[in-house]
């Protein structure tokens, strides 16, 4: 397929690199191979002569979608990490500058001195060798950045930054009641608002990525880079997991961890859903109109915003649907480092939700900005130990994380049952 390096030209200034855009374009043909081949897979079904070849030939295709979407993921976070030196005014900077010395002296060499003077300066509490040491703001920040691109739940939700254990939130569940009236006609008294109080507690989340003294002692190796990189995956994946299917005891609460009601009856407090119909399976005939009826139990002003979750598998079979007119309901990212859509709302892969099952709650749609709340405490603190598995030194690196439904009316499933 020709590129035409003019048209994009723009783009790879923005930051796009070549190599994502080649991944890009092997990614349209794929799709392109892939419908032709899921079209004669129909059409024989139709003759009623299926073909074991053209059913092998799909599945190949469809594998091969999905490692060309998760290499464009990979190489657009890779061009996406800022560096981690930012301009400042003098003051912040040379603070900065100091605390930032000061960290990689007790990273290197163990020599903590630096980093409790600093911390009794800044009158910290709790900030001890047992307890470990902040890190500096930049590989804090640089450490939210990448697990907001790593985590797809994180790159979602709504996220809010606290500096106790225990986050809440008062919720407005039912408005005062409101009327219209005329310019001299009594003004009655109106009803209270209903409001409900959540609660989302920060829980510990720990990595401890390890080092050999030759790494450490190598003035080449940029610390800031080699710690934010070492645990930025450990923490994405227990943190996504967490998430989705959390139980809220010492970890966030996962939003299929709250109860669930038919849409049709849904109250405040439970997360309503729709179902296929047919118990583990979609309904044999038009079964992409579930997936309408998902979209459009949303209300408007949640499903403008709207995201489906789902999993590799699921959208294996979601990729395979077709509109009325024939054409595919999903379709793969339209600019190197988009995100696939399906009926254009975009599509979020996330492996922690279920495989189509009896009863399964497999995909998920709703406007998670406002639905789902992600409460991170400030701090990331570094404990170095060069004692428990010589000759490496462990960092026990942990931050304090929670996460809840906020708005239970922002999100709605698919369930894969008969009522």
């Amino acid at each position: 397929m020709d590129i035409d390096i003019n048209a994009r030209a723009p783009e790879i200034k923005a930051g796009i690199s070549g190599e994502a855009y080649a991944t890009h374009e092997e990614m349209m043909r794929l799709f392109e191979a892939f419908k032709q081949a899921n079209d004669e897979r129909l059409a024989a079904l139709e003759r009623r002569s299926g073909d074991a070849l053209l059913e092998e030939k799909v599945a190949r295709l469809n594998t091969a979608l999905d490692a060309q979407a998760r290499r464009i993921d990979e190489l657009t976070l890779k061009a996406a990490r800022p560096a981690l030196e930012r301009d400042r005014a003098s003051g912040d900077r040379f603070a900065a500058e100091e605390h930032k010395a000061a960290f990689e002296a007790y990273v290197r060499r163990g020599e903590s001195a630096g980093l409790r003077q600093l911390e009794v300066k800044a009158m910290s509490v709790g900030s001890n060798p047992d307890g470990g040491y902040l890190v500096p703001a930049e590989i804090e920040s640089e450490i939210g950045r990448r697990l907001a691109s790593v985590s797809p739940i994180r790159s979602i939700a709504g996220v809010r930054e606290v500096s106790a254990n225990v986050y809440k939130k008062p919720f407005m569940t039912a408005g005062p009641a409101v009327g219209w009236v005329g310019e001299t006609a009594p003004r009655p008294q109106t009803n209270t608002p209903a409001l409900d109080e959540l609660s989302f507690p920060t829980a510990e989340l720990y990595a401890m990525p390890a080092a050999t003294s030759t790494l450490l002692e190598d003035a080449a190796v940029n610390i800031d880079e080699w710690l934010a990189a070492e645990v930025e995956q450990a923490l994405a994946e227990q943190e996504g997991t967490a998430f989705v299917a959390g139980d809220g005891v010492n970890k966030p609460k996962g939003f299929l961890s709250y109860p669930t009601v038919d849409n049709a009856a849904w109250t405040w407090g439970s997360l309503g859903y729709v179902a296929t119909g047919v118990a583990g399976d979609w309904p044999e005939s038009n079964p992409s109109d579930v997936l309408i009826d998902l979209v459009y139990a949303l209300r408007a002003g949640y499903r403008q915003n709207g995201v489906f979750v789902m999993n590799r598998k699921t959208q294996a079979a979601v990729r395979k649907f077709k509109d009325a007119s024939g054409n595919y309901l999903w379709q793969p990212p339209a600019v190197a480092g988009g995100r696939a859509s399906l009926m254009t709302f975009p599509v979020v892969e996330a492996e922690d939700m279920p495989d189509v099952a009896p009863g399964s709650l497999s995909i998920a749609f709703g406007d998670f900005r406002r639905g789902y709340l992600i409460v991170d405490r400030q701090g990331v603190r570094v404990l170095r130990d060069p004692y428990s598995a010589k000759p490496y030194v462990l960092f026990y690196t942990t931050k304090r994380v929670g996460g809840g439904v906020q708005d239970f009316d922002a999100i709605k499933f698919l369930k894969f049952t008969a009522a």
